[in-house]
């Protein structure tokens, strides 16, 4: 035999020894983990969620048994790689990817540790794994839920929900520390993108730093991403009639539909704005003023019914409430719904032909049941009425030693609606209010 040969075969013997000792200790797979041990990422297309999305799950597999784990994470299919990662078309990828490899490598590092390993002890660990990273890791919705449990007002709460659901939508597994100044950046850009306007993106994003600042209260975070980010807002439009247009909405021959529409947004304009949600919900009337906490605020509230209030009131008596409109809907937001169609379409209309199609020509395309308030509020404005009285007959409140004797002085609040009220029949009050 030669040196050659026996060079070689010395090198045959080292290798089979290695790849012995290599067998009995450690397993080979497709990530370089254990041998005979496979662990990957995969999109599970066969159970498919209400949004569209796949679970992505980890899939492991051991000689001919194997198992698939949820993580957690969600993707849909043209969003999720063959490289077992999200692609560029998934909004926030690069941490979503970040934190799929750090789970995957966590994973991989505790299986390689396994003595005599099997397919239970393989999901075994990686169970207590996922659970504990659950655990040590809140999302930012986490934190969200809690904020939104302590709100007692429901709309207040509802808000909240929408805000929790467009960051659910962009990115789930949002952390204090992910939620960057970058990051509000991309997710205003993803909000702008699927058509939100402005001051809708301002509302998401001051909810946003509502949580940030209840977190930092409260010492579960320090991170504050919005000391140099700007939220943007943009100047609304007209939401109030002039007192010209609102004695012609009063005095138009409407349709016989929209009749008590218009009588209702007259209504809720003799009651300093009233909301609708306050509205329609009220008892039946006993005496010369309604007297109700306002949904919104919790504020308790106290207004004169006027006559020509309650003109409107007995038109439309209820049963169970101060207006039929309780007693019919079920929803009161149904009502509204309708009654500000109506509001918009009226105007003048024309049939073309006979029977023909109907073509309006609206007095006033935006408006809206709110549109009272704004109305009450300009008008008393150009009567010269104290804003102090204005703020305290629309509920508004402060701290100031002006605003609790005003809120005590419910006199100046009636003598203030009677001239605006007065104004709009031609009657101009010369009292100072």
């Amino acid at each position: 035999m030669t040196q050659h040969q026996l060079q070689h075969g010395f090198i045959r013997i080292k290798t089979v020894i290695f790849l012995n000792l290599l067998a009995n200790n450690w397993q080979i797979t497709k990530h370089n983990t254990l041998p005979m041990i496979t662990i990957k990422l995969t999109l599970d297309t066969r159970s498919k969620k209400n949004d569209g999305t796949f679970p992505i799950k980890l899939y492991a597999s051991y000689k001919k048994d194997f198992i698939r784990i949820g993580t957690g994470y969600n993707a849909k299919q043209e969003h999720w790689s063959n490289t077992e990662y999200f692609n560029r078309k998934e909004p926030n990828f690069q941490i979503k990817n970040m934190k799929l490899r750090n789970i995957l490598g966590e994973i991989e590092k505790q299986v390689f540790l396994i003595e005599q390993p099997n397919i239970q002890k393989i999901k075994e660990t990686i169970h207590n794994i996922l659970k504990g990273r659950e655990q040590n890791q809140k999302t930012f919705l986490n934190y969200m839920d809690g904020f939104i449990d302590l709100k007692t007002n429901k709309g207040t709460a509802n808000i909240y929900r929408t805000t929790r659901d467009k960051i659910a939508e962009f990115d789930s597994q949002a952390t204090f520390e992910t939620m960057t100044i970058d990051w509000l950046k991309r997710f205003e850009a993803w909000l702008e993108h699927k058509g939100c306007r402005t001051n809708y993106r301002s509302i998401q994003l001051r909810n946003i730093r509502a949580v940030f600042n209840y977190a930092i209260d409260n010492e579960w975070t320090t991170l504050y991403p919005f000391r140099r980010f700007k939220i943007k807002t943009q100047e609304t439009a007209k939401r109030s009639l002039s007192i010209e247009q609102l004695r012609t909405l009063r005095d138009y021959p409407v349709q016989p539909y929209q009749e008590k529409y218009r009588d209702i947004f007259m209504l809720m304009f003799y009651l300093i704005g009233i909301n609708s949600a306050d509205l329609f919900t009220l008892p039946p009337l006993q005496g010369e003023y309604i007297t109700y906490h306002r949904a919104k605020t919790g504020k308790l509230y106290k207004i004169k019914v006027e006559p020509e209030a309650r003109d409107i009131i007995n038109r439309y008596q209820g049963k169970k409430f101060m207006l039929d409109v309780g007693d019919e809907y079920k929803n009161y937001k149904d009502f509204t719904h309708w009654m500000n169609v109506g509001l918009k379409k009226i105007g003048q209309m024309e049939r073309i032909g006979k029977g023909g199609k109907k073509i309006i020509q609206p007095l006033f395309p935006s408006l809206s049941a709110y549109w009272a308030r704004h109305t009450w509020a300009t008008i008393a404005a150009s009567l010269d009425i104290p804003k102090e009285t204005i703020a305290a007959a629309l509920g508004h409140s402060s701290n100031t030693v002006t605003d609790i004797y005003i809120r005590f002085d419910n006199r100046k609040i009636d003598e203030a609606n009677r001239k605006v009220i007065d104004y709009v029949n031609n009657l101009r009050n010369t009292q100072n209010i």
